[in-house]
């Protein structure tokens, strides 16, 4: 038997009709159904014994198993029928017989039982002649009714815009989108794994803040109905977490949603899943390790290796990982030790580069544009780059050269994350929140907001502490080769279609 042409002859059968009058003439059968008193919404629960890959993996010949899902294919052939189930593992064929299901079921099967529908099935387990795997339906029973045709499947639901607003077709139709989100799910339970083993505590925090403090992004703002009070989305968990080192808690971390009122592309989704950990008596090179781990653990979680391939490109994960300063990448791939020039200088050096120094930046800002400008994409390998300015890293530990004790993490030309030796001096700390705030006056809406309450939590004593952050999205999308972060996102953030 010929799979491919049994879900070709039966989906396009269905395709050339028009989708309205296809919708009618199934709830035409639906409402025959509910005047027999066969309404099959009214089903409540199905008693599944076994599950398709299960079955196809390990197929115990004769045994009797009950199996439920979605039809989707079907060929009729006079007295027998062939067909397929999907359910939660994968398909798995159906052979329908007249003399095995009885007269009247059969023809329940030919005339009411429709591509799409919801039903269970229990029969044999053989094998057929060309090798397939099946089940010899004895019962069948129909547990959900299918009332619009599903997309022409093996043409594959193509319109990105559609699969991504209608999910659930895509999950149908197209079983890689399934295997995604099943990775999704192990990598992080992996990284939970990790991290309960090692003594940290999963927390909650705040989705709803006063203050938009954590990170340099613009926010979501809401408005509290009872309190009458503007609240932002959160944009990072970090100030909260910072909280709990000091309240003694020493080790916790949180996976969960941010917010940030941003730009869409491949790689932003305004709703997005951080992880977020802090790990008191620890520092940023601390956090080193648990990046590699954390990848290393996650790529094996859906049986991946050292090396992984992402649109083509080998990724080599092994570690240990590339260190390098952002003065020493920038010197490497630009020419320019910005570090060496004083601040004229350094603008002077940045326009030359065809970049632009706006304001009155010193040498290290100059710096940072270089980088995050002409660097950043050309970090293919795993690769920690250190030593950020403290103009842009208002939450890191200040390091003698007068940098910070920072590094973000890049793979695939892509920032992954972000870690500090936290800040735990109440003085400068607000120091750095004042610098911001005279930031925001002059128009820079991703300048970080005072948190005065932190900086008084920090009075109470902070213990030296290393924090990092990994955007959960762009890992999943790296380890599971999936070219846009909407691949990765069940539900991506939509711009809602206009009705004609």
């Amino acid at each position: 038997m010929d799979n491919n042409t049994d879900n070709i002859n039966s989906v396009n059968a269905e395709a050339e009709i028009d989708a309205d009058a296809l919708r009618a003439v199934r709830v035409a059968k639906l409402e025959e159904l509910v005047a027999a008193e066969k309404d099959p919404f009214k089903t409540t629960s199905y008693d599944v014994t076994a599950h398709a890959a299960d079955i196809v993996c390990a197929p115990e010949e004769g045994k009797v198993v009950s199996v439920a899902g979605r039809l989707m294919s079907r060929r009729i052939m006079g007295k027998a029928s062939f067909a397929h189930l999907l359910d939660r593992s994968g398909q798995i064929q159906l052979y329908v017989k007249r003399d095995n299901v009885g007269e009247d079921e059969y023809a329940f099967f030919k005339k009411q039982v429709d591509i799409g529908d919801i039903i269970g099935a229990v029969g044999k387990i053989f094998v057929t002649h060309s090798g397939e795997v099946s089940i010899a339906v004895e019962k069948l029973t129909l547990l959900g009714k299918s009332l619009l045709p599903l997309p022409e499947k093996w043409h594959g639901l193509k319109d990105n815009d559609l699969r991504y607003r209608k999910r659930y077709l895509d999950l149908i139709v197209n079983t890689d989108v399934k295997d995604t989100f099943v990775k999704r799910g192990k990598i992080i339970s992996a990284i939970r794994n990790y991290l309960d083993g090692d003594g940290f505590i999963e927390v909650e925090t705040p989705i709803l803040n006063t203050v938009a403090g954590g990170a340099a992004a613009r926010p979501f703002i809401t408005h509290h109905n009872t309190l009458d009070l503007d609240m932002y989305m959160r944009i990072a968990p970090e100030l909260y977490l910072k909280r709990l080192i000091v309240g003694g808690m020493e080790r916790v971390y949180e996976i969960g949603r941010c917010f940030r009122n941003e730009g869409m592309d491949i790689k932003h989704n305004p709703e997005f899943t951080m992880m977020e950990l802090y790990q008191a008596y620890g520092d940023y090179t601390d956090m080193m390790k648990r990046v590699e781990d954390i990848y290393t653990a996650a790529a094996r979680a859906i049986g991946l290796g050292d090396k992984i391939t992402y649109q083509g490109r080998e990724i080599d994960i092994s570690t240990p990982w590339r260190r390098v300063t952002m003065r020493d990448i920038v010197k490497e791939t630009v020419g320019i030790d910005f570090m060496t020039l004083d601040d004229k200088g350094a603008r002077a050096a940045l326009e030359k580069l065809g970049l632009e120094a706006e304001g009155e930046k010193n040498a290290a800002e100059c710096m940072y544009v270089a980088f995050d400008k002409l660097v950043e994409s050309t970090l293919v390998q795993p690769t920690f780059v250190t030593g950020y300015p403290i103009e842009v890293s208002p939450l890191a530990k200040r390091s003698d050269d007068g940098l910070t004790y920072r590094f973000e993490f890049f793979v695939n030309g892509w920032e992954g994350g972000n870690a500090y030796s936290e800040l735990n001096d109440p003085i400068d700390q607000a120091g750095r929140f004042e610098t911001q705030r005279k930031m925001a006056k002059r128009g820079d809406d991703e300048a970080q907001a005072a948190d005065d309450d932190f900086v008084e939590a920090l009075e109470y004593g902070m213990p030296p502490t290393g924090g990092l952050g990994i955007g959960i999205d762009r890992m999943i999308m790296l380890l599971t080769d999936s070219a846009s972060i909407r691949d990765v996102i069940l539900f991506p953030t939509m711009k809602p279609k206009t009705k004609k």
